[in-house]
């Protein structure tokens, strides 16, 4: 994204990454209190962990460098992925709702390193 005048905050990935951040937060609360080192505490950095490597890799200098934070980044969604799918199973989700919500962002994210791919 260098000199395009174009920050990440402008990327839908990142902005859907943020809007997520905010619902993992907001759902985590209700974890038992024994949960806040544990699943809560990895759910939040798997969560903000999303649009952080976004933003790094969009300020990185090359595109290559900014594919690289992006694996990184879906490497992340993926593990929020799982323990969303851990913590509805041990009964502290009541819902998958998420799951809409990150197999959207899933696609997003994979047609946008096409994109950057098709730069290199």
């Amino acid at each position: 994204m260098k000199n395009s005048g174009k920050t990440h905050k402008d990327l839908d990935i990142w902005k859907l990454g943020i809007d997520l951040v905010e619902q993992i937060y907001k759902e985590t609360q209700a974890f038992p209190r024994e949960e806040m080192y544990g699943l809560t505490s990895q759910m939040r950095r798997a969560a903000v962990s999303y649009p952080s490597n976004i933003a790094e890799g969009a300020a990185r200098g090359s595109k290559k460098e900014f594919l690289q934070f992006l694996y990184i980044s879906l490497a992340s969604l993926s593990e929020l992925e799982t323990q969303i799918i851990i913590a509805h199973r041990i009964g502290y989700l009541k819902t998958l709702s998420f799951m809409d919500m990150i197999e959207t962002l899933r696609k997003k994210h994979l047609n946008f390193i096409k994109y950057i791919k098709g730069k290199l």
